[in-house]
């Protein structure tokens, strides 16, 4: 795969942003944190390669990796199946350097289904049909490239950490954020669900950059559980930022 400016730009950025999130300590509940970033840096910079290598119109915005998306894959909302039937990423994926044993990460050979990423690649593979019309003006980043993990599995999310970590935490997420945005110069920054939208307007509120959120595709929400697809779709061509077909 051929760099770009473009690329080579957010590559380096998400090469300061891993090992700076890398240095980071956290208390319990927190007993592991994953960074995708580290073991899983194959797939990751393929897909910067692959698909960051051009300005961007639109950005959408998560909030960070899920334990069977990003986690697994190295890819932003990676749903395994998602990831490797559309894009078509599939370099190996390492180990974290303190895996849980309830959450191992396989790469690839997961058995289970993010539905968050499966819910947000229908969306875009349905509109666009093919990843190359979609990229030719998006792209999917996480706004926290780790994982967060309770002694018995449980997922951590970044906004429930104490202040002086989520603090330290930010402030690494922030710098990559503004970096990225600097890079692929978008119209729209697109908050998926609500704290990504918070980070956005925390960064960018007094900027010209357009701000939006759609509805978090998780199943933990009741409203997601009906007919996300549609209602994200219905949500972008309100904004603006997706034109009526």
């Amino acid at each position: 795969m051929k760099t770009t400016p473009f690329s080579q730009a957010l590559i380096t950025a998400a090469r300061r942003l891993r090992d700076e999130t890398s240095r980071l300590k956290f208390g319990l509940p927190v007993t592991h944190a994953y960074n995708p970033l580290a073991y899983a840096w194959a797939p990751h910079e393929a897909y910067l390669l692959r698909f960051g290598a051009t300005r961007k119109r639109v950005v959408f915005l998560g909030m960070n990796p899920g334990p069977f998306g990003m986690v697994q894959t190295g890819v932003p909302f990676g749903e395994v199946a998602a990831v490797r039937d559309w894009p078509r990423i599939d370099e190996p994926v390492g180990t974290p350097a303190h895996p849980h044993p309830r959450r191992p990460v396989t790469g690839l050979a997961c058995p289970r289904s993010e539905v968050s990423g499966r819910r947000l690649w229908d969306l875009f593979a349905e509109r666009f049909r093919t990843p190359e019309r979609f990229f030719a003006e998006h792209l999917v980043m996480n706004y926290c490239p780790l994982a967060f993990l309770e002694s018995g599995g449980r997922n951590h999310t970044p906004d429930k950490l104490p202040a002086a970590e989520k603090a330290a935490l930010f402030a690494a997420c922030d710098r990559h954020l503004v970096a990225a945005v600097a890079v692929l110069q978008p119209e729209w920054l697109i908050g998926i669900g609500d704290f990504a939208l918070k980070r956005a307007e925390q960064v960018f509120g007094n900027s010209p950059l357009k701000l939006g959120r759609i509805l978090h595709p998780s199943p933990a929400s009741p409203a997601a559980n009906r007919d996300w697809k549609g209602l994200a779709g219905r949500q972008l061509l309100q904004m603006g930022v997706w034109g009526g077909t």
